[in-house]
This record gives C-alpha cells, structure tokens and sequence, in this order.
C-alpha cells in the first residue's frame, strides 16, 4: 500500500514499512534504541514487532501499564528517568509500540528529554492508527482533563501494520471506528457513505479503509499543522465528547467510556446543534444518529449528569477569550468552526442524544 508524506515525515504500511525503519535507523546512526511498550503491547506486540527490527543496536524495552489512567506527567518523570538511567542521549531513539496512551505520552517523552530526539510511532489500535499517531500532537491529561499539557512535534516515521488488530477487542476497534466515520462526516461524504451498510464486508478492505482515513487527517494537517484554521475541524464531536469522556473517568458512580465511545455520543449531540443553527438538514441529523448508534451503545445521562459536563466544557483546549468553541458540521462533508452554543442549546442537544 502506498507511503503517504506528511509534515516533514513519512506514513509507511503493512510489513514493507519495516524496511524504511531499518534504513533510518543505519542512516541515521543512532546511538541508543529504546522502545516504549504498555503492559498489553508488551505481551501481544512486541513478540510480532521485533523480528522486523533488523539492527545490531542495542535495545532497550521501557514498559508501563497500560490504561488512559497513566497518561499522566508522573508516567512521563518515570520514563525520563529510565532513559537517563539507562543512558540516553540526544542521539537516542524512541521507538512507541502501542496505542494511543503510549504513541502520545512517547512523543511527549521523546520531544522534551535533552530538549528533543527523535521518535517513531508503531500504532497498534486502530484507534492510534487513523488518529493518535498521525499530526504530531503529543501529550498528556492533567487529572481527568484531556491533552491539557503538550506540544506539536512530529515523529520521523509512523507505521501501521494492522496485523496488530487482531489480538484487538472489539470495543477498542470500535473505539477507532469512531474517528474513522468523524473523517467522513467532515471531509469526505463519499467515504461516510461506505459506513452506512458494513453488513456486506467480510473484513478484507479495512487496510483501504484505514489508509484513506490516514490521507484525510493527514491532507487536513499538513494544511494547518499548528491547528489555527482548517485543522479545527478535527475537533468536531471532541468538545462535548471530551467532557463526556473526563466526567465518567473521574465519577466512581460511572463506567469509563472509551474515547471512541465518548466522541460518538459528542458527534450526535454536536451534529444536533449543527441542525439547531440550520446547517444540516433534520434527515442529516437522524441518519448521523442512527448510524453512530447502530456502531456504539447508548449512553446513559441522567439530570444530575449534564450540568457537571457542561461546566468542564470551560477547560476545552481549543476555548478562546474564556468561549466554548465548537467545529459544527455544515452539510456532510464539510465542517465550520469557531462556533458557539450556548447553555440552553447543549442541554436540548443532551435531550435530542437522550430521546
């Protein structure tokens, strides 16, 4: 499957990427070989990942738990301390076999030790494989609040190899599904379309599949990679869809939501109020939601959830002069952002995902 080029570096695919991550490393000359696992990667990734690794470099295995719970600034003060434990310098490599807690905290790790080296993403979800990996965002949570400490860097390479997915469960290849049916919605209704009827695939197109849903993140990036314009738009059902996810994560009284899970009930409720602002049609709005809800169960809200959910909308990284903004759909296949609603709106959109 053909390479894509990105800002500065290159996506690679199925088991001839593992020649381009031979060749850097040589090229390169590279001092030191650390690859960052979680406790599952480790276990079901990394038997696979390094008889493809064709080096006489030493390497170092960096292991954490696995879990949205460790993408926090404590995993990262461990991880620094491992790579100077273990001696690594600014010409060290960091190689991140994982999803995307591991892909996102690795890229952090990489680009703040000695002020930066290099770093390679190998996604193992789908989920890390359309989205974490790809566009150079990198960071951490602060508690239960999303990405609020990061940077923008990109890695020297990505690879996907989707023989990773199949020790995958189902609802973190569901989770992934959610991103994948966000590129539709907002930048290609031709490939939105492909999701409304899934019943005929035997399973064989999802490398197509995923490959295109790369192309789309990436031809929005590369546009915008400090995300002052167009990428916006990748943000579509991720701001109440954060908050959704920050506020079962931090109440014991709730099941966590995995972020696929939290950003599918944030792209109904967000293509409600699209809708309300007379930017989709009422149709629109009930295929989006009949779709989204035919991939991922319903989500419980009660009275006393949403006003707790509204209020953590205020941490929203993408918030400007203390306003909530949303990137709304404006038909399928095409998004506007900078957009606001106000109170009154966000709770009609909770009873519209409610009804």
């Amino acid at each position: 499957m053909q390479s894509i080029n990105a800002n500065e570096y290159s996506i690679h695919f199925s088991q001839n990427a593992y020649q381009f991550l031979s060749e850097i490393i040589e090229n390169e000359n590279y001092s030191n070989l650390f690859i960052l696992v979680d406790s599952n990667t480790n276990e079901f990734c990394l038997p696979h990942f390094l008889p493809n690794l064709a080096t006489t470099k030493t390497i170092e295995i960096i292991e954490i738990e696995a879990g949205e719970e460790q993408k926090n600034i404590n995993t990262c003060v461990e991880i620094w301390k491992i790579l100077t434990e273990l001696g690594g310098d600014r010409k060290s490599l960091l190689i991140n076999l994982g999803g995307g807690v591991v892909t996102d905290i690795g890229g952090f790790v990489a680009s703040t030790f000695k002020r930066g080296i290099d770093f390679i993403n190998i996604p193992t979800s789908l989920l890390a494989m359309v989205d974490a990996s790809i566009g150079g965002k990198n960071g951490v949570d602060l508690g239960t609040l999303k990405n609020q400490i990061g940077v923008i860097n990109v890695p020297k390479m990505v690879i996907i190899d989707t023989e990773y997915l199949a020790d995958l469960p189902q609802n973190q290849m569901r989770s992934g599904l959610a991103e994948m049916l966000k590129h539709g919605l907002i930048y290609d209704k031709t490939y939105w379309e492909k999701f409304l009827d899934l019943s005929q695939s035997d399973g064989s197109d999802i490398d197509t599949l995923i490959h295109r849903s790369v192309a789309i993140k990436n031809e929005i990036v590369s546009q915008d990679l400090t995300e002052n314009g167009i990428r916006k738009s990748l943000n579509f059902g991720h701001t109440l869809g954060h908050a959704i996810e920050s506020y079962f994560l931090e109440n014991d009284a709730k099941n966590t939501l995995l972020h696929g899970e939290a950003i599918a009930v944030g792209m109904i409720m967000e293509s409600y109020i699209s809708f309300e602002k007379k930017l989709i049609s009422k149709t629109e709005l009930e295929l989006i939601k009949s779709i989204l809800l035919h991939y991922f169960e319903k989500v419980i809200f009660i009275e006393n959830d949403i006003e707790p959910i509204v209020n953590l909308l205020i941490h929203d990284k993408k918030n400007e002069y203390g306003k909530v903004q949303f990137c709304l759909l404006d038909g399928i296949g095409k998004t506007i952002y900078n957009q606001e609603a106000d109170n009154e709106l966000i709770n009609r959109a909770f009873n519209y995902y409610n009804s």
